[in-house]
């Protein structure tokens, strides 16, 4: 088992960077997005040199990611590892190096002290911001100036903190270094019967936290469909068309 989730993503993108890693959904919008692992891997990259290069962090800092289970988010996050950085997943607020949100959460996210803060609406085509946020930079807007290849300064172990915040269980503030998040993550897919080579529909509104609807698919070797705003009476269909082996509804 890989003891890091940077090794976990490389794998997976390893495995082969040409088919579907996530594709996401979002039944309100009617948003399609498919990102294949090479796809992923260039965001995951503009994110870690946007956070490294643009907001000067490095290994050790946090970023608190304050956003709602989407591909976007899952780009944030695995770019922020890539770094070296820990991960607040909205526990109690506290001072960070970095925050990402949208602008729905901003006034929750000012109770988080951050020098460097981003935001994102999250629209289809990953389009910017139709207005400015005042304190904000647009996330994709800026990430999009930086590199599609990162290379650490140092390679991430699996005794870095990795997430500080916000893991599961609910409301947990314990740290945890990414060989206890992987060990976690390999364990609750093992509980939820997913393997390599599966195909998970992960409902977000049902498993809003990270650790299930993108750690466990990763660690495991599967790749994802997630969905936002699930229209129920679409499920059978997508299940086929997708060819979805696991469903977490």
């Amino acid at each position: 088992m890989d003891e890091t989730i940077p090794q976990a993503f490389a794998a997976a993108v390893r495995q082969d960077p040409t088919t579907p890693l996530v594709t996401f959904y979002d039944d309100a919008t009617g948003e399609r997005t498919e990102l294949s692992g090479a796809t992923l891997d260039n965001w995951v990259a503009k994110t870690a040199n946007l956070l490294v290069d643009g907001a000067g962090l490095g290994s050790g800092d946090t970023v608190a990611v304050l956003l709602p289970p989407h591909w976007q988010t899952a780009a944030v996050l695995l770019g922020a590892w890539a770094a070296g950085l820990a991960a607040d997943l909205g526990g109690a607020p506290q001072p960070v190096d970095a925050l990402v949100t949208t602008p729905d959460r901003a006034e929750a996210a000012a109770a988080w002290l951050a020098i460097d803060r981003y935001a994102t609406g999250l629209f289809p085509l990953a389009a910017p911001l139709r207005c400015g946020l005042p304190g904000y930079s647009d996330y994709v807007v800026e990430v999009r100036a930086f590199g599609d290849r990162y290379v650490p300064v140092q390679p991430v172990t699996g005794s870095d903190r990795a997430i500080v915040s916000g893991f599961s269980p609910a409301g947990s503030s314990t740290v945890r270094d990414h060989r206890e998040v992987c060990r976690a993550a390999a364990a609750r897919g093992a509980e939820l019967g997913i393997g390599p080579g599966d195909r998970v529909l992960v409902d977000g509104r049902a498993y809003p936290d990270p650790a299930d609807w993108l750690l466990v698919p990763l660690v495991a070797g599967a790749s994802l469909v997630l969905c936002a705003n699930l229209d129920t009476g679409r499920l059978r269909s997508r299940t086929e068309s997708e060819k979805v082996t696991v469903t977490l509804s």
